[in-house]
């Protein structure tokens, strides 16, 4: 039995009848040729095939192989390679646009055929997909070259057209929106900004299907409710939300992510946060935002901010050694305490230093600039990148003095130098001392202390403060 035999033993019953399709197609042709006596006349397609690859001179004696070089589309079954002998090999003529005059009408329907089947796999429509795809193949089997062919040079064509004739999303329409951010045709370099997305989102966006609604939980039900208020009206409600509850309000749809994006959204974080001390003076917000190509979500998320809506605690232990009436019995204690860090928008910090008998959720209702305790100190802060310099933190006074007693001055002010963190992105949720020093108010010299028992600063949220 011949190596080609035994191929076809082995190909589904599906290839098999359409190879015997095939055939008989192939013989009919043969025999009108051979009833007429005269030289066959070339086909169009077989034209095409000559100005492609003008080195073969021989298209009808030689065994061909049909091969798609362009693989299948990922999860469907794609033509398998096999030899037939004394069969012409289907061409792939040089394709022009959809519907231009020089495409068989054949092929045309094939390749409308092959983009309705990638259509309804985006659509994640596999059954229908599958069969789309398998009757494409029945009327060319090289149609998905013919249609990547096609698609290349779309696309050339519209990189090729002038900036000006390119449609841009409105920035108040998020239908435009959904259509311009599946297709990626958020341009950097024009006037609308709205819907500019990172490089990794905008892929995840790229597979998104053009027309997105919100579908309920169960297929059986019909759409939800939220599908009748307006898009507009939605994007003004989460304009009132803040960015954790719009990022929870994100995951829930493709519809929610995409509108999420708005950037009317994200500006208004960005020019509500990024004002002195957490930006410099000389530094204005444009130059900030160019940095990040205008993305006002990656501004928010990615550059550095301190957080204002509650405080940084830094729990720290260490162990003392405690005294024993037994000579055999070591007594270790360990003792805890707490340091707080709460910032204003003003450029004022609170700093407190409190044991472990002053638990958290006692300390925070009580962590205002009218707090007097051992420990309290008032300062001034300010952030330069991921660092954060906090200085002049001066202890206040137990008690107001008597009228007849002018208080003491100060004869030590302190400072710390800290480094901003994210865990995870747009967080900024993590301190880390870098330096804390005492600085002598006369001479102005500036002695550190010793780090060996400070831990990092980690931010806790407090649903009563205002953030901005």
């Amino acid at each position: 039995m011949s190596a080609g035999t035994s191929d076809i033993q082995q190909e589904p019953a599906e290839l098999a009848r359409f190879r015997e399709q095939w055939k008989a197609e192939v013989r009919e042709r043969q025999a009108v040729t051979s009833g007429a006596r005269t030289q066959p006349v070339p086909s169009a397609s077989t034209s095409a095939e000559r100005a492609v690859s003008p080195t073969r001179s021989d298209t009808s004696t030689k065994t061909a192989t049909i091969a798609n070089t362009f693989p299948a589309p990922r999860g469907l079954p794609g033509p398998a390679i096999h030899s037939i002998a004394g069969a012409p090999r289907p061409s792939v003529p040089a394709h022009a646009s959809h519907g231009q005059s020089h495409l068989s009408p054949i092929l045309a329907h094939a390749i409308e055929v092959y983009r309705n089947a990638v259509h309804h796999e985006q659509q994640s429509q596999l059954d229908e997909a599958l069969r789309l795809y398998r009757q494409a193949f029945r009327l060319d089997p090289n149609v998905d070259r013919a249609y990547f062919i096609e698609e290349q040079r779309a696309q050339e064509r519209l990189a090729a057209r002038p900036a000006g004739h390119r449609k841009v999303p409105s920035s108040g329409s998020v239908d435009g929106v959904t259509r311009g951010v599946q297709k990626l045709e958020v341009h950097q370099d024009s006037k609308d900004k709205s819907f500019v997305t990172s490089r990794l989102l905008a892929q995840i966006l790229k597979t998104f299907p053009e027309n997105l609604v919100f579908e309920p939980e169960d297929e059986k039900e019909g759409r939800p409710p939220i599908n009748l208020i307006p898009d507009e009206l939605l994007l003004k409600i989460l304009r009132t939300l803040d960015y954790t509850t719009i990022e929870r309000f994100a995951t829930v749809s493709r519809k929610a992510r995409v509108l999420s994006l708005d950037s009317a959204i994200w500006r208004d974080f960005v020019h509500l946060a990024y004002k002195p001390p957490q930006i410099s003076d000389d530094e204005p917000i444009t130059d900030i935002v160019e940095l990040y190509n205008s993305e006002y979500r990656r501004v928010y998320m990615e550059h550095p901010r301190l957080r204002l809506d509650g405080v940084y605690i830094a729990v720290c232990h260490y162990m003392r050694t405690g005294s024993s009436e037994n000579a055999w019995v070591n007594i270790t204690h360990l003792v805890t305490y707490h340091r707080y860090l709460r910032f204003f928008p003003n450029g004022q910090v609170l700093s407190l230093l409190a044991n472990e008998e002053w638990q958290p959720q006692t300390v925070i209702p009580m962590l205002k600039p009218t707090l007097r305790m051992k420990g309290f100190y008032i300062g001034n802060w300010s952030l330069s990148g991921n660092t954060v310099y906090i200085t002049n933190l001066t202890e206040k006074p137990l008690a107001p003095s008597h009228a007849t007693t002018e208080p003491q001055p100060n004869k030590y002010i302190f400072q710390m130098t800290l480094t901003l963190h994210s865990r995870p992105l747009g967080r900024w949720n993590k301190l880390d001392f870098i330096g804390y020093d005492s600085v002598n108010v006369e001479d102005g010299e500036a002695v550190p202390f010793p780090l060996k028992h400070e831990r990092s600063f980690w931010f806790s949220k407090v649903r009563s403060w205002a953030g901005y």
